[in-house]
């Protein structure tokens, strides 16, 4: 998939982390939230996969052919912004893209993913995307 993705066009600090023929995971900044000051599950990741909306990416599954691709942001493990699924992959890729570099830019509202919000990874986050709170 990685011969789909265009990293260039991906958000400052976004990285293709992993590549699969099926699915393909970004990280935002894994040098700042990699596991170091916070917790490795605070890594925002976005995930491009085929599937159902209601399923987590999985891996291989039987899947039917016109099953479609789906994009999800996760914040951590549990916390994620609601899939938006896609026809093509090349519709996806393009979505991805564009969503990774609306989050770098601070146009992704991700505190409002949480119910009970971690503070200081939020500030951090802040900070780097240029969004005020």
């Amino acid at each position: 998939m990685t011969d789909t993705l265009e990293e260039a066009a991906l958000g400052d600090g976004w990285r293709v982390w992993n590549a699969e023929d099926d699915r393909v995971i970004l990280a935002y900044r894994p040098e700042v939230f990699g596991g170091g000051e916070f917790p490795a599950p605070c890594l925002p990741t976005l995930y491009v996969t085929r599937g159902r909306r209601n399923r987590r990416p999985e891996g291989n599954r039987n899947l039917p052919p016109d099953a479609p691709w789906m994009v999800t942001l996760y914040m951590e493990p549990d916390i994620n912004r609601d899939p938006e699924a896609y026809d093509s992959l090349a519709e996806a890729v393009e979505a991805a893209e564009a969503l990774t570099r609306r989050f770098a830019a601070g146009e992704v509202d991700y505190r409002a993913l949480y119910q009970v919000p971690r503070e200081a990874y939020l500030v951090k986050l802040d900070e780097l995307t240029g969004r005020e709170t």
